[in-house]
């Protein structure tokens, strides 16, 4: 392998699918230094053995960032490795082990993630990547094996995330649609994955939370909070009010925002009020009520 350390660090986004999480990688990968990835974990399935687009347009093979990326840090995309990964993953990285995250195979595992890493950090010429993984369980896998990894807890309203996984969505790589959730199911990943977030911060690991809500509010001021936080610079050219322009993104997976190039108008998507029937908001509200309070969605926002 060719593998060359970096000083890369290692921004993790974590948090339940259709909270914002896509929003937000493409904003922060407009700070300079900052390179956005996607989500790294869907990246051997979908781009070494699938070979769907990266964010870029072109086939994840035929990509040439990834192609140096792959170049860099294994000697080359192999489908060995990408089976290798998902066997691994499939073997440790799970909701269920965590708060026991520690396996044999630990070191194997996150050493691929931090030569990923570092080999995209060289590439994009960047000393910080985004990672929208969004599952707890990669985070913890990061975390227990050393990677100098910043998490930000990203959570959303649970009645907009339970509206949102009702929705029919075309995925743009084929036209398939993408998985759809009932109310109770999003309730309880929701909960799930939004606890387990938090009992990564118990653990002492850098945890940063906000609320998609917020970001929308005031994006400027939001985003150059958290940039602060993190470390990366705070000027934000790229916004311009409540409307930001992005440039192409070399993301391997992640919802279809991860293709949109030019201006965007960044405005709270707020159609659960209207379209989530009463019956499934009175169910989600009930099913998540105590973390839905602890950040801050109390009967105000009903």
């Amino acid at each position: 392998m060719t593998h060359r350390t970096t000083a890369s660090r290692v921004i993790y986004l974590g948090g339940l699918g259709r909270s914002g999480t896509t929003l937000l990688e493409r904003l922060l990968g407009e700070i300079p230094g900052v390179a956005p990835l996607g989500e790294v974990v869907h990246l051997w399935a979908r781009g070494v053995l699938a070979g769907e687009p990266c964010g870029c347009g072109a086939p994840f093979p035929a990509c040439p960032f990834w192609r140096e990326v792959g170049e860099t840090a294994f000697g080359g995309w192999t489908p060995t490795l990408a089976e290798r990964v998902l066997t691994l993953r499939h073997r440790l990285d799970r909701t269920r082990r965590i708060p026991r995250i520690g396996h044999p195979d630990l070191a194997e595992y996150t050493g691929i993630y931090q030569r990923l890493y570092d080999a995209a950090a060289v590439t994009a010429g960047a000393s910080v990547v985004v990672d929208s993984g969004k599952h707890a369980s990669l985070a913890f896998c990061l975390a227990a094996a050393g990677v100098d990894v910043h998490v930000v807890h990203v959570v959303r309203d649970p009645r907009a995330v339970a509206h949102s996984w009702r929705k029919t969505v075309e995925r743009p790589e084929d036209g398939r649609p993408m998985t759809r959730w009932g109310p109770a199911r999003t309730a309880a990943h929701w909960t799930a994955q939004n606890l387990a977030l938090d009992l990564l911060a118990a653990r002492g690991v850098r945890v940063t939370r906000l609320r998609y809500e917020d970001l929308l509010a005031d994006p400027a001021a939001a985003l150059a909070t958290l940039a602060g936080t993190l470390g990366l610079a705070t000027a934000l050219p790229f916004l311009t009010g409540t409307t930001a322009r992005l440039t192409t993104a070399h993301t391997a997976s992640g919802n279809p925002m991860r293709f949109t190039v030019g201006p965007v108008q960044l405005r709270r998507d707020d159609s659960w009020r209207s379209g989530l029937s009463r019956r499934h908001r009175r169910l989600v509200t009930a099913l998540t009520w105590p973390l839905r309070l602890r950040y801050g969605y109390g009967k105000a926002m009903a």
